[in-house]
């Protein structure tokens, strides 16, 4: 038997619903994300540490979850909130109901809640601290503890995804080139990506020192997604700068986009309710082609398709058609370049897979340009 739970919101909104998953209080910013499928995906995305995300496609859990899904070794959410949850779930891939998935990774959870007007409460606004609590909790005691959760600014949770030491994910056939990966939350299928392609990834701490980065003498870096304020991450710019200016190719999604903008000079700053979701629509400024693509961002880079503030070193490549904010640069002398979005997109969709094959394209490219023995 289930029993009442609310969602408080730091604005004094509260939202009825009925325990799901683990019991317990939980405490994040609340966000929403419109994918349609793909809900175990955002449950291991590490980019969602200290956040409880809503689901707006209205049925949850209905083809249940599997291992093979999994971004992370484990649930990374704050908390879960669903509109409804079915009793059953179909699917021959299925190896657990989602309920009990939740319930045994400590996940707690919220389902019957108006998810349509919660969303657009977000959208006016805007992302904020809440917490997932027993409904005889709602009240001032609650709403104290919220304000005391730390905001979403200046919170540098990165390094609490990050690996603690580094490791190898070996490529599928024949090793073609040796790719570092810092790791600031990176998701199993852009390491699995990378793998097909020949790469032989190594990832590293997020604190990695560029001394070790650079001696590495890598074919390649890869800079990836993960949570948190990009101004909070300080450390990975001078990597990036140094590779870059060897000429060594660097290739960032996400929070990695993020880094790779401010490591040259851009500024990043916090959206109203971020971007979360597989269907959203970028423009590829070279040639007008509209890629849907993958998202789960809070932060941005700032600037237009005319150009980024305090980088002329950058060109825009990518922009998104729903708000016009950046989705994509590149450096203009450099074999580095990064996009907003995740191009792995599991589950979906795969529009944005080609840049993989650019980062391949750009160590084979510096590989051929290395003077050979006479």
């Amino acid at each position: 038997m289930t029993a009442p739970a609310v969602l408080m919101l730091e604005d004094r909104r509260v939202f009825a619903g009925e325990s799901y998953g683990a019991g317990g209080t939980a405490f994040g910013e609340v966000v929403f994300n419109t994918s349609m499928t793909g809900y175990q995906e955002v449950l291991t995305d590490p980019s969602y540490t200290g956040q409880l995300v809503a689901m707006t496609y209205p049925l949850i859990g209905n083809y249940g979850v599997n291992p093979v899904d999994e971004e992370s070794a484990r649930p990374q959410v704050a908390g879960f909130i669903l509109h409804e949850a079915p009793p059953m779930h179909s699917n021959w891939r299925a190896t657990e109901p989602l309920h009990d998935y939740l319930d045994r990774n400590g996940v707690v959870a919220i389902q019957g809640v108006d998810t349509r007007a919660l969303t657009r409460h977000i959208r006016s606004r805007g992302s904020m601290r809440a917490a997932i609590a027993p409904a005889e909790q709602a009240g001032d005691a609650l709403l104290e503890r919220i304000l005391a959760q730390p905001r979403m600014e200046g919170l540098d949770l990165a390094d609490e995804v990050s690996t603690y030491e580094r490791y190898t994910v070996t490529p599928a056939g024949e090793r073609r080139f040796r790719v570092l990966a810092y790791d600031f939350g990176v998701k199993s299928h852009s390491l699995q990506l990378l793998a097909e392609r020949g790469c032989e990834v190594t990832v590293i701490p997020s604190h990695t020192p560029v001394e070790e980065i650079v001696a590495a003498g890598a074919d390649g870096l890869f800079v990836s997604n993960g949570p948190g304020d990009p101004e909070a991450v300080p450390h990975a710019l001078d990597s990036i700068r140094e590779l870059g200016a060897r000429d060594t190719p660097v290739f960032g999604i996400c929070l990695g986009h993020q880094l790779i903008s401010r490591a040259f000079g851009a500024t990043t700053y916090k959206l109203l309710y971020g971007h979360r979701g597989g269907n959203h629509p970028v423009r590829r400024v070279s040639d007008g082609a509209v890629e849907i693509t993958s998202q789960n961002h809070g932060f941005a880079v700032q600037g237009d398709e005319s150009g980024i503030p305090g980088a002329p070193g950058l060109r825009v490549t990518h922009v998104n058609l729903n708000d016009g904010t950046v989705e994509g640069v590149e450096h203009t002398e450099q074999p580095v370049f990064s996009v907003q979005y995740h191009p792995e997109a599991a589950p979906g969709p795969h529009d944005s897979r080609y840049l993989f094959d650019r980062f391949v394209d750009e160590m084979e490219r510096r590989r051929n340009l290395m003077p050979t023995d006479a």
